[in-house]
């Protein structure tokens, strides 16, 4: 085997001014793990969703699931500018994550509002880390964190509004 492939990831050490780089890759990795079980979740809804509003969810759902998807990219290539490894794990994914599986298969409705309360969740775990990140000197993070609290802020209201009575 080439030694090409021999080079195994390792944490590295990154002189940006960031403090605390550590802490900000975690609370990233929570973010990411939260993001990739969003995804496979909204995918999952998307497959099965039925009824009147079929066409409507159907469509909102694959938007927000390929943007989560990119999102996942973009958070993992983060935590490695950090100088720290990207979860290789899926059930480190699983465990760091506020996102759960639905102990049923659940109504159109049902669906709906997981996924908004799950985007709620997820929005709150981003402000902390905007506020970590800027008490760290870390903008790139606070910055990053600040764009996906407002696409996780606008997938809650626009699902939010299609279960509205």
């Amino acid at each position: 085997m080439s030694e090409a492939l021999n080079v195994v990831p390792s944490v590295e050490e990154v002189e940006t001014g960031v403090q605390n780089r550590k802490g900000i890759a975690e609370g990233l990795a929570d973010v990411l793990a939260d993001t990739y079980r969003l995804t496979f979740k909204t995918h999952a809804y998307h497959w099965n969703v039925s009824g009147p509003l079929f066409y409507s969810v159907h469509n909102l759902t694959e938007e927000q699931y390929e943007n989560l998807f990119a999102a996942s990219d973009e958070l993992a290539e983060r935590i490695r500018a950090l100088g720290h490894l990207a979860p290789m794990k899926f059930l480190d994914l699983d465990q760091k994550s506020f996102v759960k599986d639905p102990a049923e298969t659940p109504s159109a409705g049902e669906m709906v509002s997981d996924l908004a309360a799950d985007h709620e969740r997820i929005a709150h775990r981003l402000h902390a880390l905007i506020e970590l990140a800027a008490a760290r000197k870390d903008e790139v993070t606070a910055d990053l964190a600040t764009q996906r609290s407002a696409f996780h802020e606008k997938a809650a209201w626009m699902l939010r509004a299609l279960v509205a009575e």
